[in-house]
C-alpha cells in the first residue's frame, strides 16, 4: 500500500512538469547536473542502475540494493573554469535498509571586484558557490522492489547575495521476472523557490522627500523574483544481456522530462571484465536540439583488498561540443 502512494505521488509531480516546461527559467541549475564518473560515462541512463552512492542523485530507491557500506569522492574540473565536487556515503543497516548523505558542490571561482570608479579594483573579492546537502532513506519492500526518498537543501552564494530552498527526491527500482530486468523511476527536486537577498539589495529611501524635516533614511530593499526549482522526472530500463561467471554487459536507457528543458534520451552501456575492469560508453540528450552534449566514454577499476574492504577508481569523459570536454574522477571505497 505504502509503494502505491508513492507511486501516486511521482506520478502527480511528473504531472507538474507539463505545466511548467521553460526552458531556462529555474534556480538553481546545477541540479542538473549529472553525479558519478560511472552514470556520466554511461550517458545518464542511471535510473534503473542505481548501484553504487551516486544513486543518492539518480535514483535513491537503489542504496538499499548495494548490501554494504560505501563513500564516493568525485572531483571534476568542469566548464568554464568552475569545479563540480560530490561527496556520497551509504550506510546499510541492515538487509532492506540504508541511510545515506550526499554534499554536492559547484564552486565558480573568484575574482577581483572592480567599479567604474576603481577599475583596477577595489581591493576586494567576489565568489559564487552552489550546494545541496541531502538526507535518503531506502528500503527493500521485497526482494525485487525498492522505495526511496531524499530530503535535502539548496543553496546558491554570489559575493554577498544568497538563496535558500528545501526539495525532496522520491525513487522507485523493480527488478522484473524476465532477465532481471530492471525498471527505475524517479521524481527529482519537488520543493520551494528561490529568490536572492543580501545587503546588496538593500538601501535608504525617502518616501516624502519634498516635505521639509522627512525621514531620508527609511529602510526599503529591492524587489528580486522567485524562482521554481528544476524538477526532474526520470524514467529508466537496464537489463545484463551478458551476464557469466567472468563477464556482464549491461544495456540502459533513461527517458528524461525536466521542467526547465525539452524532453530526452539517454543510452548506456558497461563491460565488466570479472568485476574487477570496466568499460563503459554512452550518449546524452538525444533529441535535444542545439545539443552540445552526446559522447560519454569511461573506465572502472575495482579491488577487493580484503573481505571487508574494496577500492574502486573511476573515470568518465563527456564531450561538450563547442565548449570542448569535461572529465571526471571518482574514488569509491567499501565496507
Amino acid at each position: 500500500m505504502k509503494s502505491r502512494y508513492l507511486i501516486i505521488v511521482i506520478f502527480l509531480a511528473a504531472g507538474q512538469l507539463v505545466a511548467q516546461n521553460k526552458v531556462g527559467t529555474t534556480a538553481a541549475p546545477f541540479l542538473g547536473i549529472g553525479v558519478g564518473p560511472k552514470a556520466v560515462s554511461m550517458g545518464g541512463a542511471f535510473t534503473a542502475v542505481a548501484n553504487d552512492p551516486t544513486a543518492l542523485y539518480w535514483n535513491p530507491s537503489g542504496i538499499s540494493r548495494g548490501g554494504r557500506t560505501q563513500v564516493l569522492i568525485e572531483h571534476t574540473n568542469y566548464l568554464l573554469g568552475t569545479s563540480f565536487n560530490f561527496l556520497g556515503a551509504v550506510v546499510a543497516l541492515n538487509e532492506d535498509n540504508a541511510i545515506g548523505v550526499s554534499v554536492t558542490n559547484l564552486a565558480y571561482g573568484s575574482s577581483e571586484v572592480t567599479t567604474i570608479d576603481q577599475p583596477d579594483g577595489t581591493g576586494e573579492t567576489w565568489n559564487a558557490n552552489d550546494w545541496e546537502i541531502g538526507l535518503s532513506y531506502s528500503r527493500n519492500l521485497t526482494d525485487r522492489f525498492s522505495i526511496g526518498g531524499t530530503a535535502k537543501m539548496i543553496m546558491q552564494q554570489i559575493w554577498r547575495e544568497s538563496a535558500t530552498g528545501f526539495a525532496m527526491d522520491a525513487g522507485l527500482l523493480y527488478t522484473t521476472p524476465f532477465n532481471d530486468m530492471k525498471i527505475g523511476m524517479e521524481i527529482a527536486n519537488f520543493g520551494t523557490d528561490m529568490k536572492l537577498s543580501g545587503q546588496d539589495v538593500l538601501f535608504t529611501v525617502s518616501p516624502n522627500s519634498s516635505v521639509a524635516g522627512a525621514n531620508s533614511q527609511i529602510p526599503a530593499e529591492y524587489y528580486t523574483n522567485s524562482y521554481p526549482l528544476p524538477l526532474i522526472f526520470r524514467v529508466g530500463l537496464a537489463m545484463d544481456v551478458v551476464n557469466t561467471t567472468y563477464n556482464r554487459f549491461t544495456l540502459a536507457v533513461d527517458a528524461i522530462h525536466p521542467s526547465d528543458n525539452v524532453q530526452s534520451l539517454n543510452f548506456g552501456t558497461e563491460y565488466s571484465w570479472h568485476n574487477m575492469i570496466f568499460v563503459r560508453a554512452g550518449y546524452k540528450s538525444l533529441f535535444v536540439p542545439d545539443n552540445q552534449e552526446g559522447l560519454t566514454l569511461g573506465l572502472g577499476l575495482n579491488y577487493d583488498i580484503s573481505t571487508f574492504f574494496s577500492v574502486k577508481l573511476d573515470y568518465a569523459y563527456q564531450n561538450y561540443g563547442l565548449l570542448k570536454n569535461i572529465q571526471k574522477f571518482g574514488l569509491t571505497l567499501g565496507f
